[in-house]
Order: C-alpha cells, then sequence, then structure tokens
C-alpha cells in the first residue's frame, strides 16, 4: 500500500470510533471514512483507464473520501479550482487527459460542453460498513505521482503541477515535526482542499496523526469564530484576508481563542497591520509561513516555540535554502536575492511543459521559486517581493512590497497594491492602487507625503496613485498585479 493512504487505513483498524472530520453534513469516524474511500476507490477503478482522476468538490467528506479513494484507485488525483471561469477548468480538463470527475450536482454546472463522465457523489451509496479492503493496489513508489495540482495561473493559464507521493509525504512528516503537531490538535479547515496549503495541512496531516478536522464549505468570519468556540478548535490555517475579517467582528474576544495552539498564515503575504492588530487586539499572535505549490507546498514557518514576526520561520526539516544573485551564486547571509530551494518536497516538474520545468530546476536540484528574499544570522527567512515584479527606476531596484507595507501603515488605508509604469526619462516610476478602508477619503498628495515622512526615498514613492473600490482578483482572492500592470502600461 502506498504512503498517504497508509495512515488512513490503520487508524480505521486502530480507532475505528474516533472521530476523523466534520463537515456540514455531520461527522466521519475513521472507519467509515476509510470504508468510504476503499468503496470509491473500487468504482472508480472501474470507471477509467486513464491514469489521472479530477476532483471537483467544497472541503469536507466527500472531497476527503474521494481523494483516498482515487489513490486506492491506483489513480493520480487532479483537484480543480471551483472558482476558476470556464476558460480555465477546460483548459485543466484537457491539460490533463481528464474522461472522469468526482463531483456534486450544484458544481456539475461547471463542466457543461466538456465530454467526461461525471461522477455524483450525492448519486452514489454510501459504502456499507465492513466493505472490507479494496481491490489489491498497484504498487506505488515515492517517485510515482500522487496528484496533479494546477496553479492558480495568475500569470495565465494554470500549470499542472506534478506531485508524488514522497514529494507530499515528506513535506507532511516536517511540517508534524517542525511545527510539533498532536493527535490531540482539532484542525479547522477554512481554505479550500484544492490548494496545496489546504491539502496538505487541513487534510494529509491530520489524517496522519489520527487528529479530527472540522470542514467549513465555504469560509466566514462569524463561522469561523462559533467553530472555534464549539470544537475548542486549536490549530487554524487561514490566508491574511480571512484573518483581518475576523478582525473586523464586533462581537469577538481575545477568551473566543482560548484553546488555540497556532493561528497559522499562508498563501500570500501576512500584512504587518494585520499582524499587528490581531495580536493587540484578541492577544493571539498569527504565525506566518511560506510555500509554494511547486514545494507540497510548505517551506519554512513559524510557530509557537520558534517565531520572529516578519519573518516566515525558518525552513522545515530536509528543506536547502539558497539566496541566489542574478549569475545564480550564492549571496552573503543577510543580503536579498532570489530564493532557490532544495528538498525531498520539491516537485517531479511541470506536466507537459518540458521548458518551463528546465527553466526553473537546476542541474544540481535546486528549484528557483521566483520570490525574492535574504536569511537573518539564526536562519529565519524574510520574502521581499516576487523577481518579476520588481521595479527599476533609474536603475534602482524597488521592491512593490516594501512600498506597499508602508502605506498599509497610513490609518485609512485597506489594501494597496504597487506596480511598475514604463516611463521615458526613468524606464519605469512606481505606481499605487490604494482601496479606502470605510467611510474615509484619500487624496493622492496626502498619501505621498505619508510615504515622504516615513522615510521612503523619494523614487520609491509613488508617482501615481489610483483610489479604487476594489482591485483586479484570482479566484482565491489574489490580486493579480499583471492586470493593473497592464491598465497603466496600455492607458
Amino acid at each position: 500500500m502506498a504512503m498517504l493512504i497508509e495512515p488512513l487505513l490503520a487508524h480505521a483498524a486502530k480507532t475505528p470510533h474516533e472521530i476523523a472530520l466534520r463537515d456540514d453534513g455531520g461527522s466521519h469516524t475513521y472507519q467509515q471514512l476509510a470504508d468510504w474511500a476503499a468503496g470509491l476507490g473500487k468504482y472508480l477503478s472501474a470507471q477509467t483507464r486513464q491514469p489521472n482522476i479530477g476532483l471537483l468538490l467544497p472541503a469536507g467528506g466527500g472531497f476527503v473520501a474521494s481523494f483516498y479513494g482515487i489513490l486506492l484507485a491506483g489513480k493520480c488525483v487532479v483537484p480543480i479550482n471551483f472558482l476558476l471561469g470556464e476558460r480555465e477548468i477546460a483548459h485543466v480538463l484537457a491539460d490533463s487527459g481528464l474522461d472522469t470527475v468526482v463531483t456534486i450536482g450544484p458544481l456539475a454546472g461547471k463542466l457543461d460542453g466538456a465530454r467526461i463522465k461525471i461522477v455524483d457523489l450525492t448519486q452514489l451509496p454510501r459504502t456499507p460498513a465492513g466493505v472490507g479492503p479494496a481491490a489489491p493496489q498497484p504498487s506505488r513508489s515515492a517517485d510515482d505521482p500522487a496528484v496533479l495540482m494546477y496553479t492558480s495561473g495568475t500569470s495565465g493559464l494554470p500549470k499542472g503541477v506534478i506531485l508524488t507521493y514522497g514529494n507530499l509525504q515528506s513535506d507532511v512528516d516536517a511540517c508534524i515535526v517542525h511545527a510539533r503537531l498532536q493527535n490531540k490538535h482539532k484542525f479547522l479547515g477554512v481554505i479550500p482542499l484544492f490548494h496545496a496549503f489546504g491539502m496538505t495541512a487541513m487534510m494529509l496531516a491530520p489524517i496522519q496523526l489520527a487528529a479530527q478536522v472540522i470542514y467549513l464549505a465555504r469560509f466566514s468570519p462569524v463561522g469561523t469564530l462559533n467553530a472555534i468556540r464549539e470544537h475548542g478548535v486549536s490549530l487554524v490555517f487561514a490566508v491574511p484576508s480571512m484573518f483581518g475579517a475576523i478582525a473586523h467582528l464586533k462581537n469577538a474576544a481575545a477568551d473566543d481563542f482560548k484553546s488555540i495552539y497556532a493561528l497559522i498564515s499562508g498563501g500570500e503575504p501576512l500584512p504587518a497591520a494585520v499582524r499587528d492588530g490581531f495580536e493587540k487586539r484578541f492577544n493571539v499572535p498569527i504565525y506566518e509561513g511560506y510555500g509554494l505549490t511547486e514545494t507540497s507546498p510548505v517551506v519554512s514557518l513559524n510557530t509557537p516555540h520558534d517565531h520572529r514576526p516578519g519573518s516566515v520561520g525558518r525552513t522545515v526539516p530536509g528543506v536547502t535554502v539558497k539566496v541566489a544573485d542574478d549569475n545564480g551564486q550564492p549571496l552573503p547571509q543577510g543580503a536579498a536575492g532570489e530564493i532557490w530551494l532544495k528538498g525531498p518536497m520539491i516537485m517531479k516538474g511541470y506536466h507537459n511543459l518540458p521548458q518551463e520545468t528546465a527553466a526553473v530546476m537546476t542541474g544540481d536540484g535546486f528549484f528557483k521559486t521566483g520570490d525574492l528574499g535574504k536569511l537573518d544570522d539564526d536562519g529565519y527567512l524574510f520574502i521581499t517581493g516576487r523577481k518579476k515584479d520588481l521595479i527599476i527606476v533609474a536603475g534602482e531596484k524597488a521592491s512593490p512590497r516594501e512600498i506597499e507595507e508602508v502605506l498599509l501603515r497610513h490609518p485609512a488605508i485597506a489594501e494597496a497594491a504597487v506596480v511598475g509604469k514604463k516611463d521615458a526619462s526613468r524606464g519605469e516610476v512606481v505606481v499605487a492602487f490604494i482601496i479606502a478602508k470605510e467611510g474615509q477619503t484619500l487624496k493622492p498628495e496626502d498619501l505621498r507625503d505619508f510615504c515622504r515622512a516615513q522615510g521612503l526615498p523619494q523614487w520609491k514613492i509613488p508617482r501615481e496613485i489610483f483610489i479604487q473600490s476594489d482591485l483586479p482578483r484570482s479566484p482565491t482572492g489574489k490580486v493579480l498585479k499583471r492586470v493593473l500592470s497592464q491598465q497603466v502600461n496600455q492607458g
């Protein structure tokens, strides 16, 4: 039996009546979950000869049982982001060579027009208890693909990232050791499981520990707070905007978080204003981590016993970091450059994209992340921006993230996004897009004065500032910088 699957089957045999998960439909024991997965595995192995099976489902028991069922069928899981548009979903289906997708009625509409077999979970009988083991499995090695996960497509059509059994298992093992996760912890899942962060942190890790996980099919700040209170949740994994939304709840109090071991932020940079504001109000820190789909995904993480605010923590066991200059040479401690990573959790490659794979993987096994950052003397990693986002003003490099952090210190600013605009005399100049907090009015000249007072040099101060009601976003809520860049450079 392949790794990843073994823990679920072992817990079903050893502690069959322990609760594995709770979702909007109720609770499932480890025995029930394993039986459901085994039944689905038998059913799905008879449905298709293709190596990949799609999974288009919200977070919950159905996703988890189907994920393990697909692995038990000897197939590779293709989680499909149901927030994507029709064009992107069609691309994922075609690129992955799928002919079968597991879904439920309401989401099946996303597949209209696609010539594929739809397996509707609501139409299948739940496997009766004691169904026995699934059919004998083809043996899987650490190098076999387990998941083909498509990136969110912030820079064009989604790319398929091949994650092997070994990639995912090594990252789960490393996270459990690094963050000292235990069986007694109760996990709260509010990030979709089609996201690498959600899949590893909120499905693979708790199931490996025989811990309990509570899933919310859709995030709401009130629902999240209620779940923490009601179930005595100890671990919450979320993206920064979710923590920001919880902090805005009028009736939330420090006491609501008394059961918490750690609140962990990932998926995108955690603004200092969100981190500090949350801790000030509730007296609970948010621990920031860092990872990419290509790294299964967790690379580094602040934890309750080892943290440095502003950093993304120290790397999990097995990760080697190299901070490289433009020629790929290692930079000294404290100097900023591109982050290169090596370790057992690095993807096998991009699906059907040999040139793109070759462009990011070095001959000696490093993955070039495209992220800029530095390591301090104690081994904490700091992310300073994206390499392709750097703005070159008269030969000087400005990091949008640094300028955004300065703008977000302004009490009336809710969100800030900074891009470069082509300029005849200086190459590029800095441009900012701002969303004001509710009921606040902002003037560009006042904001420029504020940046000056915060110590930004003149060339980093935004030349143009646009006050907006919203910004273009990816399905997971990330601001699409390339769209903003096109706006300023075409207009």
